[in-house]
């Protein structure tokens, strides 16, 4: 999906810069992960693997695993973003749970192989596992937070009630928006709507 699309309400996005942000937008405007299917469209949506990839051994443990580091990823970005809010020993145990995800499984490992029309294309050597996904994400997680360059352009969405941390790599770092065509377009409206209210009153 292209950056900025928009998406319908309950379609995942994938729009926020990183994939461990990614999946930390999963808990808005509603739960996106409550089902093997929708971890599943959420996987293959993400590029984590591959497209075509088989995920039919996915189980119901999966959801459960990848809702359980998302919380982890999402308290270290977001005590990041609000260091006086920071608690040390949820922290404390986070970076930990993050850390040995990272490096309990190696992430899934593509290979080129030719497509029928001669082209070469990625696909994996095997079903993925859960935990090498995990790791996947948690790599991702562990190599934005330890990269200050990348750190500095976390950014909260300045959209109503929105929760998504995105990535600004806009020039000059401006962007107020986890997605233009979404939140920036509701404040747009929002925006209409206060100058026509005024006009009439």
């Amino acid at each position: 999906m292209a950056l900025g699309t928009a998406t319908a309400p309950h379609e995942p996005r994938f729009d926020a810069g990183r994939i461990c942000l990614d999946l930390l937008a999963t808990t808005h405007p509603a739960e996106r992960l409550g089902s093997v299917a929708e971890l599943s469209a959420w996987i293959a949506g993400s590029s984590l693997v591959p497209p075509g990839t088989s995920l039919a051994h996915a189980d119901t443990s999966w959801p459960e695993a990848f809702r359980e580091l998302r919380t982890h990823i999402g308290r270290l970005i977001r005590a990041d973003l609000a260091p006086e809010v920071r608690a040390p020993l949820a922290l404390a145990a986070s970076l930990t749970r993050v850390n040995t995800l990272a490096g309990a499984a190696a992430p899934p490992a593509p290979r080129a192989v030719r497509a029928e029309d001669g082209g070469l294309v990625r696909e994996l050597g095997g079903p993925p596992e859960c935990a090498a996904l995990l790791a996947a994400l948690a790599r991702d997680a562990v190599e934005l937070l330890t990269d200050p360059v990348a750190r500095a352009g976390l950014r909260q969405c300045a959209g109503d009630n929105c929760p998504v941390v995105y990535l600004d790599t806009s020039r000059g770092r401006r962007r107020r928006w986890c997605s233009s065509e979404v939140c920036g377009n509701r404040e747009r409206v929002a925006r209409h709507r206060r100058r026509m209210a005024l006009s009439q009153a």
